[in-house]
């Protein structure tokens, strides 16, 4: 099992910037990657970024591209994105996702974190 926990979401004006983080506890050694997904309201669940735990890849969903950047403390097992230049279409909660080694998909999820981006 691992467990995530979130912090950083909140209240933000466009152009603003904003930071998530997300710990990892538990059996950590088994984490392959870590990242964010989102949910609007009457939208999807959708990829925001993502990173590889030891080779530390990134991905990034296009229209985050340029804005965003995660990075990773793997000592402290804890991701961040880092989020700026934030649009009203950035509302959303956030998830913080992680996949184990062996794993097609994210298996472990968080609670989620609200983002809302005034205009």
């Amino acid at each position: 099992q691992v467990q995530l926990a979130e912090s950083g979401g909140g209240l933000v004006q466009a152009g603003g910037s904003l930071r998530l983080s997300c710990a990892a506890s538990g059996r950590n050694y088994r984490i392959n990657s870590m990242g964010w997904f989102r949910q609007a309201p009457g939208k999807e669940r959708e990829i925001v970024a993502v990173i590889e735990w030891r080779g530390g890849n990134t991905y990034f969903a296009d229209d985050v591209k340029g804005r965003f950047t995660i990075s990773r403390d793997n000592a402290k097992y804890t991701v961040y994105l880092q989020m700026n230049s934030l649009k009203p279409e950035d509302t959303a909660v956030y998830y913080c996702v992680v996949k184990t080694l062996g794993r097609a998909e994210y298996d472990y999820w968080g609670q989620g974190t609200q983002v809302t981006v005034s205009s």
